[in-house]
């Protein structure tokens, strides 16, 4: 095998080099100056580093961004499993407690129609607004329940090496665990001073701030690239009080 691969570059490189004297002979025999052509064929032999050096730089450059994109089409299809096992779930419960929620859920009602800009908006108008949460104590033993219940799925992800190329996910997952390991800690919140509940509501705000945010580049991704899922991905969406996967015709 690795003869024939050989023997097909020397013959490759046998022809390439016998049309050059051809070409170069051609050129002799119709002009005949061979001063001219020894002048033309030293300049071109000069430039021939920086045209390597610039094809080379080039062909780097190509092969990084298409490896790029081939990872992040793998890290979207984990993050696709990430948010329909357990992310639009935690988005649709945390979204509850939201102080002023109001405001939040009006301008995150996607429709099909949503451009670029109106995602921009919306990363916009959540890098400006000061969301807070508040849980109250009756509410936490439901969400230990469902959070703790993922916690295998959640380290599934966490030991996935192409999660280490989106540091802002990974960034999720850690926070996600985090809140996991601080609710399992405590086996009850009927008596928990004020002081721990404001701080189960800065790890569970510190969690959706990067949970809504993911959420939103996600579903743009499935805007430009596929459509038909963001379709459903709209009907679905959690921050909708009562969401309807049925179509219903204008």
């Amino acid at each position: 095998m690795f003869n024939k691969l050989f023997m097909s570059k020397v013959w490759t490189v046998s022809a390439l080099f016998s049309i050059s004297l051809a070409l170069y002979g051609i050129d002799f025999s119709i002009f005949g100056n061979f001063r001219e052509i020894s002048a033309s064929f030293l300049g071109n032999l000069a430039f021939l580093p920086i045209y390597i050096i610039v094809v080379t730089l080039l062909f780097e450059r190509v092969l990084r961004e298409r490896e790029r994109q081939s990872v992040m089409r793998k890290l979207n299809m984990v993050i696709g499993v990430f948010f329909s096992e357990f992310g639009n779930r935690l988005l649709k419960e945390l979204s509850v407690h939201v102080v002023g929620n109001e405001e939040l859920k009006k301008r995150l009602r996607m429709t099909g129609s949503w451009k670029k800009q109106d995602f921009d908006a919306a990363l916009e108008y959540l890098r400006r607004s000061n969301q807070r949460i508040s849980i109250d104590s009756d509410a936490l033993p439901g969400l230990k329940q469902f959070m703790v219940g993922k916690r295998s799925f959640l380290l599934s992800l966490l030991e996935n090496q192409n999660l280490l190329e989106h540091e802002n996910f990974t960034d999720l997952l850690w926070a996600a665990f985090h809140i996991v390991e601080e609710l399992e800690a405590r086996e009850s919140f009927d008596r928990i001073p004020p002081s721990d509940k404001e701080h189960i509501n800065g790890d569970i705000m510190r969690v959706f701030g990067h949970l809504i945010r993911e959420w939103i580049l996600y579903m743009q991704h499935l805007k430009v690239d596929y459509p038909y899922l963001f379709s459903l991905a709209v009907r679905l969406n959690p921050m909708i009080d009562m969401p309807d996967p049925l179509v219903y015709q204008d």
